[in-house]
C-alpha cells in the first residue's frame, strides 16, 4: 500500500437530530459501545487485555512501554514503531495482521552511535533523550522511518524490509529542539516533512523534501500550526483532502487534533478536536490512523501520561462524521472518548504475540532484547560458549552504578495479572570484584545478583544505592526470579537448586522514570577491574496471556 491513506468511503452525518443516532447505530453494528464495566476501576486493573478469543479484544492491547506508536497498514499486514529513547537496538518496529495481536519484527537502528557519541557506552549522558517519536511509511517499494532526537535534530533511514538490513542513519535537520516530525508523498511524487519545533512555541512546521527523501528544501519551510504543547504530528491524504494530525494541551489535559486543507500546504483553515481528553484513561494521544481492507477505520495509540509500566498501546475506532475521523465512542457532544472493548478487525494468529524469554540458542540477540544504551561489542556474546549469553565484565562509569553499567541487557515489564521472571546464571566465570544478576530499570533501579570478593560469594540485593548483603552461595549456578503482578510490587527470591526459591531483600515498587517505564533485565560489572565474564543459560518470563 502507498504511504498515503486513502478512504474507499467517508462515512458522513449531517449536524441536527440524526447525527448521535447515527452514532449509536454505527457503533453497535461494530461492537463499540462501551459500558462502564469494561473500564478498569483504577489504572492498570485490566486482569484481561488484547484479544479475548471470542471475536472481541479489550484494550489495552498492548500492557507495556511501547510509547509514541505510529502505525500503517501495508497489504494484509499492519507495521508500527515506537520510541526507545537510550535504549540499543533503537526504534522498536512491531508487526501485526489485525491490529490486536503484536510480535516484534525488530528495529530501525542498530548503532545508536550513528546519532552521536553520548548515546554510547562511554558517555551514556542521554536519559529521558535520544530516539523520541516517529513515523513509519512504505512508498517506493520501500520503508521509511523519520524520527527526532531533542539534542542532535531529526534523522531517516530505508530498508525494504522491516526486518532489515536498514541503511545507516541520514541526519535530515541538524538543529536541537525538534520533535515527532513525519514525512508524506503527494500523488505527484513530491515528498515532505512536518515536525514541531518545541523550543519555539511548538510551532508546527511543513517543508518540501528534495526528490531522494534525504534533504529538507528549507525555503520551502512555513508554519501550519501553532498551539501549547503542539506535537504528535501525521499527514495523510484521505478522499483528497489533506489532514494533519496532532495533539496539543488544553486545561481538561492533553487532547488529539486535527486541521484539513484541500492543498498541502494550506491554509489549514478547518480545525477540529477529536476525542476528549480522558485523563482517567491517561489521555490517550500520539499514534496513527489506519484503515482496514474492510473499510473501517482505526487509531492505534499509546496513552500519554505514563505509569509504572510506561505507555501502553490501546486500539481505538475511527467514525467518519462530516469528514472527521472522531476517535473512540462518539459523544452527544460529538467528541470521541476513551473505548475499553471493540470487536476484532479480523484474527490472525499466525502473529503469536510479543517475544519474551530466551533461551539464547541463536547466533543473534533475539529482538525484545535492548541494551541500556549501545553496548561494548567485544564485551558480550552468543558464540563463545553456544546456547548461552556471555556477558564479559567491565568497570561502570560510576561505581556500584547500575545507571553508569554499560553491559545491562532489558526487555520491558508488562502489566499483567501475573508475571513470573527467572533467569538461570552459570557463575564459574565471575572474578573478583565482579557482580551480575538479575535487574529492574527506570527511574531507580533494583537488583538481585552475585558479588563476588576473593573467593567468596555473595548473593546481594539492592534498591539504588542502598546495598542488602544476602547468604554465602555456594553453588556453581543460581537461579534469579522476581514476581509481580497489576500493582507492579516486584519481589525477588533465588534457588540453588532451580525448584526451591527463598525470598530476599525488600519488596520493590516498580515506576515510572525519564518518560520510560520499568525493564526487567540482566546486568553484569566489575568495580575493580576489566576482567570477569557470566553466562547466562536462559531467561524465562511468563506474564498472563490475552483469553484465547
Amino acid at each position: 500500500m502507498a504511504v498515503i491513506l486513502k478512504a474507499s468511503l467517508l462515512m458522513k452525518t449531517r449536524s441536527g437530530s440524526p447525527f448521535l443516532l447515527t452514532t449509536i447505530l454505527l457503533g453497535l453494528a461494530w461492537g463499540r459501545v462501551a459500558f462502564a464495566a469494561d473500564a478498569p476501576k483504577t489504572w492498570g486493573d485490566w486482569p484481561h487485555w488484547g484479544d479475548q478469543g471470542d471475536g472481541t479484544y479489550l484494550n489495552p492491547v498492548i500492557p507495556g512501554d511501547y510509547s509514541d506508536i505510529d502505525c500503517i497498514r501495508v497489504g494484509s499486514d499492519y507495521y508500527a514503531i515506537s520510541s526507545t529513547f537510550q535504549f540499543s537496538p533503537g526504534m522498536v518496529i512491531l508487526h501485526s495482521r489485525d491490529l490486536v495481536n503484536w510480535t516484534i519484527a525488530g528495529h530501525a537502528i542498530d548503532d545508536l552511535t550513528q546519532i552521536g557519541p553520548e548515546m554510547n557506552w562511554a558517555q551514556m549522558s542521554r536519559y529521558g533523550k535520544g530516539v523520541w517519536a516517529g513515523a513509519i511509511r512504505h512508498h517506493d517499494g520501500k520503508f521509511w522511518v523519520y524520527f527526532g532526537t531533542p539534542d542532535e535534530g531529526y534523522f531517516m533511514t530505508t530498508a525494504k524490509d522491516v526486518a532489515g538490513p536498514w541503511a545507516p542513519l541520514h541526519r535530515i535537520l541538524a538543529e536541537a529542539g525538534w520533535d515527532d516530525c513525519c514525512p508524506f508523498w503527494d500523488d505527484d511524487g513530491r515528498g515532505y516533512l512536518v515536525g514541531s519545533n518545541f523550543r519555539d512555541g511548538y510551532k508546527i512546521h511543513l517543508w518540501q523534501m528534495t526528490p531522494d527523501g534525504r534533504e529538507l528544501i528549507r525555503e520551502s519551510d512555513r508554519v501550519i500550526y501553532q498551539s501549547k504543547g503542539s506535537e504528535a504530528n501525521k499527514l495523510y491524504k484521505i478522499g483528497g483532502t489533506y489532514y494533519h494530525f496532532f495533539s496539543e494541551v488544553r486545561a481538561e489535559g492533553r487532547v488529539i487534533m486535527m486541521e484539513r486543507a484541500k492543498t498541502i500546504g494550506g491554509p489549514y483553515t478547518e480545525k477540529r478536536q477529536l476525542k476528549q481528553a480522558d485523563r482517567d484513561a491517561m489521555e490517550p494521544n500520539q499514534g496513527g490512523f489506519v484503515e482496514g481492507p474492510d473499510g473501517k477505520w482505526y487509531f492505534f495509540t499509546h496513552h500519554g501520561r505514563g505509569s509504572w509500566e510506561g505507555r501502553a498501546a490501546s486500539l481505538l475506532p475511527v467514525t467518519w462524521i462530516d469528514g472527521w475521523p472522531i476517535v473512540g465512542d462518539v459523544g452527544a457532544d460529538g467528541l470521541g472518548k476513551m473505548t475499553w472493548s471493540g470487536k476484532m478487525p479480523g484474527r490472525d494468529l499466525a502473529v503469536g504475540g510479543l517475544q519474551a524469554g530466551d533461551e539464547f540458542a541463536s547466533a543473534r540477540l533475539a529482538p525484545q532484547w535492548e541494551w541500556n544504551y549501545q553496548p561494548r561489542a567485544e564485551k558480550w556474546s552468543l558464540s563463545e560458549r553456544p546456547g548461552f549469553l556471555r556477558l564479559h565484565a567491565f568497570k561502570p562509569l560510576r561505581a556500584d552504578d547500575l545507571m553508569a553499567a554499560g553491559n545491562t541487557l532489558m526487555q520491558r515489564a508488562m502489566r499483567t495479572k501475573e508475571n513470573i521472571v527467572t533467569v538461570a546464571l552459570d557463575l564459574e566465570g565471575l572474578a573478583d570484584g565482579q557482580v551480575a544478576g538479575l535487574c529492574h530499570f527506570s527511574k531507580d533501579n533494583s537488583t538481585l545478583g552475585v558479588r563476588r570478593a576473593g573467593a567468596t560469594l555473595t548473593l546481594e540485593s539492592t534498591h539504588g544505592a542502598k546495598i542488602a548483603l544476602g547468604p554465602l552461595v555456594t553453588a556453581k549456578k543460581i537461579w534469579l526470579r522476581s514476581e509481580w503482578g497489576l500493582d507492579g510490587l516486584s519481589r525477588y527470591s533465588y534457588s540453588e537448586d532451580g525448584e526451591n526459591f527463598t525470598g530476599c531483600g525488600e519488596a520493590y515498587q516498580l515506576a515510572w522514570g525519564s518518560y520510560r517505564g520499568d525493564r526487567i533485565g540482566i546486568y553484569s560489572y566489575n568495580g575493580k577491574a576489566e576482567t570477569g565474564y557470566v553466562d547466562v543459560d536462559w531467561f524465562h518470563y511468563d506474564y498472563s496471556r490475552p483469553q484465547k
